[in-house]
């Protein structure tokens, strides 16, 4: 992902974080804060140090990059979105992490009906 599609600055995070607005499933929290006229959608990923050392976390990270990819056609483009990977997304196929991601963004209404069929 560009730079222009992350959220990088601590007190971002905090922004969205203070919005009180998450959605989680087993695997992954996800928190959303509403940008009306933003051109594109703005994510940031945090895994944290349950996860493991740092080669799993950024495997991890690697993950939940790609999958975002994958679905970014249909992903709202309005919003700022955290992505938090919980203990149990550790060690994960990419499958799994698509599947289970795609479950909590369908949840927080981040995607759109045509991704269905992904």
């Amino acid at each position: 992902m560009r730079k222009s599609y992350r959220v990088k600055k601590e007190s971002e995070f905090q922004r969205v974080f203070e919005t009180h607005n998450s959605v989680a499933n087993h695997k992954f929290v996800i928190y959303q804060m509403a940008k009306p006229g933003q051109k594109h959608f703005r994510v940031g990923i945090s895994v944290g140090k349950r996860i493991g050392n740092a080669v799993h976390r950024n495997w991890v990270k690697r993950r939940i990059r790609q999958t975002l990819l994958e679905v970014k056609p249909y992903l709202r483009q309005d919003v700022d979105f955290l992505v938090i990977a919980r203990p149990a997304a550790d060690g994960l196929e990419m499958a799994e992490t698509k599947k289970n991601l795609v479950h909590a963004l369908k949840r927080a209404h981040l995607l759109e009906e045509k991704s269905e069929d992904r």
